[in-house]
């Protein structure tokens, strides 16, 4: 049964989302403000965080920040409607998936699971994939989920390291940005949703951060590719 972490001071709305979410069979704990949220977050293991963004005190940006600085944890944020700046940063911070306020309960928990599949499917497949990637400076873990360039580990979040590892199964090869929403955030990519280019643009900056930023190439159009220059290798 997965556990599930509800921040949002909206106290009623927080009760209906967790009878709904137990009624499909997760355990879920709620708290209603950020500084409760992440203490909540970091002192006790979550399958996934659903996090408002609107909160008075520390607000959603900034209960992600504090999370992301400790945890690679699912977070899927509920942002206002029609706001594309709060759909925006919350990418850039470091969520998983977002949803806009009011929401239909079947989307958010069609969301939840697609978050949580992509999770416990990555973790079942460790011990049957577990050779190392590597690809110059780069090293990629399946077993571990990690990647390192030059003996540092890359701090990447559990949606970017889905990225980068269907990027280097694929290295040499444009992938569209369809199958990396299906690989990434499991789900079908909408029209107009800019979700993997901004967990891309987060993943480049990481990278960047290691002398690996030119890795990642844009295809306009097509999608993204990893650069082949060096050959992959395997142990």
């Amino acid at each position: 049964m997965a556990h599930i972490l509800i921040i949002d001071d909206d106290v009623e709305l927080s009760a209906m989302l967790g009878e709904y979410l137990q009624a499909e069979d997760f355990s879920t704990e709620r708290v209603f403000s950020g500084e409760a949220g992440v203490q909540q977050a970091l002192t006790k293991k979550f399958d996934a965080v659903i996090l408002d963004v609107m909160m008075p005190g520390l607000d959603g940006f900034e209960v992600l920040r504090r999370i992301r600085s400790h945890s690679s944890v699912p977070v899927l944020m509920l942002t206002a409607k029609g706001d594309d700046v709060d759909r925006i940063v919350g990418l850039e911070i470091g969520a998983d998936d977002y949803l806009p306020k009011p929401f239909n309960p079947r989307e958010l928990l069609a969301r939840l699971r697609a978050v949580l599949r992509r999770t416990q499917s990555a973790h079942s497949h460790q011990g049957h994939d577990n050779k190392v990637l590597r690809i110059g400076l780069l090293e990629v873990h399946p077993s571990s989920r990690t990647a390192i360039s030059d003996g540092k580990q890359l701090d990447l979040t559990s949606t970017e390291y889905n990225l980068l590892y269907t990027l280097v199964k694929q290295v040499g090869h444009v992938v569209s940005k369809e199958v990396l929403s299906e690989h990434a955030l499991g789900r079908t990519l909408r029209k107009y949703d800019r979700s993997i280019d901004m967990h891309m643009s987060n993943l480049r900056k990481k990278m960047t951060e290691h002398n690996l930023g030119s890795m990642i190439l844009t295809v306009r159009g097509l999608g993204y590719q990893l650069s082949d220059e060096t050959q992959l290798e395997c142990d």
